[in-house]
């Protein structure tokens, strides 16, 4: 028995910004979408809030619409939420807060306060349902939730693309609840919970892993699953994860991120090694200092040897020589005993090496010491470390093969 995958994402905002709904009706400049295949965009259906269905006719011509997506939410905005954001900057003014004052672009604007877009798709580019029993069940689906939520919940607009890789439905919705002034104002956890709606473990705190909009999610899902079973359509229940909402382009390009992220969990791991870059540091300075330790005693061993040597040696030959006017015996005895010393000190330069090495070793001056290198090798890691960042990050970037004019396309959106 065949099994599709039944996706669900929801954002509101991207990359590039809040999620724009010219990119779902294609009101923008389709010439820079070389992802869209024109020639199959009469395929596409529209529908919004106020002028319901926009299907093309026998010909493949859509009616024009009076009004586009953007236009439609902007007029929903207004005349559902225009007299608490008048009463609210009211207030504003009242309290000498003229800088809080907004006005219906800036609540469309705000991630808090724009409308949330979901997008919906039974099956991948690998094989999927048929687009028509694909659309009848997301149709059946949005008319579910405005039964069971419409108080607080309004779609307001929705579009099936057929011009892409994978039919797919992109709908747009607005959470709404009272603004403690009798007034409906974007509220989506206010609106969840007057739905209803609990966090998954109501004994802890908000948060984003413990949030009404999860069970919210939760039940959509199910909900989106059971009419899709309803209509005979078998559907594999394990949902895919890390998904975001978007940031694929539509999952055009999801096999380019899938490699990305291959590529950065290895890179991850191998970061992850050298994260802890104070013990990574201090064990560079153990060894350098125990390596520093070697390398300066052997070279205080040799040149203090070599400095008293050549010293005593030319005091020897000063005082032995013919000029000077001390007796041969007076000469000789001197030249003896310095020869003697001369042979001490080249015998104690073991004597010596041990002296300094148990100096440089003692705990103040070890570990005064090791600071010092400990400091130093932890700014060039870090310096390093971050230089080899910004490299893998070039290289990322030279590798990503998304086109120009795909990305431009997102910048729509």
């Amino acid at each position: 028995m065949k099994k599709v995958r039944a996706t669900r994402h929801n954002g509101r905002k991207g990359k590039e910004g809040i999620f724009k709904a010219g990119h779902n009706d294609r009101s923008f400049d389709l010439d820079n979408a070389d992802h869209i295949d024109r020639d199959r965009c009469f395929m596409n259906v529209y529908w919004d809030c106020y002028q319901g269905f926009n299907i093309a006719d026998e010909n493949g011509n859509h009616p024009e619409r009076k009004y586009n997506f953007d236009e439609i939410e902007r007029a929903f905005y207004e005349n559902k939420f225009l007299d608490s954001i008048d009463a609210q900057n009211e207030r504003h003014r009242k309290s000498r807060h003229t800088e809080r004052i907004r006005e219906v672009e800036a609540i469309l604007k705000d991630p808090k306060t724009c409308p949330e877009e979901t997008i919906y798709q039974l099956g991948t580019k690998d094989g999927h349902e048929d687009p028509a029993l694909f659309t009848k069940v997301v149709a059946e689906l949005i008319q579910e939730i405005e039964k069971l939520y419409g108080s607080n919940i309004k779609i307001l607009d929705w579009a099936l693309h057929m011009d892409e890789g994978t039919p797919h439905i992109h709908e747009r919705h607005v959470f709404f609840a009272d603004d403690n002034y009798g007034m409906s104002f974007p509220k989506q956890d206010k609106a969840l919970e007057v739905l209803g709606f609990e966090r998954p473990d109501p004994t802890k705190k908000q948060s984003k892993h413990n949030n009404r909009k999860m069970a919210f999610d939760a039940q959509i899902r199910s909900l989106f699953i059971g009419i899709a079973e309803k209509h005979g359509i078998t559907i594999e229940e394990v949902p895919l994860e890390g998904k975001t909402h978007l940031e694929k382009n539509d999952f055009i390009i999801a096999k380019q991120h899938e490699e990305i992220a291959a590529n950065d969990a290895y890179i991850e791991n191998q970061l992850l090694k050298i994260s802890d870059i104070d013990a990574l540091a201090a064990d560079v300075a153990e060894k350098a200092y125990e390596k520093a330790c070697e390398v300066v005693t052997d070279t205080v061993k040799e040149e203090t040897v070599k400095s008293d040597i050549e010293i005593i040696s030319a005091y020897q030959k000063w005082f032995t020589a013919p000029e000077r006017k001390n007796s041969q015996e007076h000469k000789t005895l001197v030249k003896k005993v310095l020869d003697v010393i001369i042979d001490k000190l080249a015998r104690n330069k073991a004597v010596l090496l041990e002296r300094v090495r148990s100096v440089l070793n003692s705990p103040d001056v070890k570990s005064k010491n090791k600071t010092e290198i400990t400091k130093t090798a932890k700014e060039s890691l870090l310096a390093r470390l971050q230089q080899t960042k910004s490299e893998v990050n070039r290289s990322n970037s030279s590798k990503n093969i998304i086109s120009k004019n795909k990305r431009k396309d997102m910048e729509e959106r």
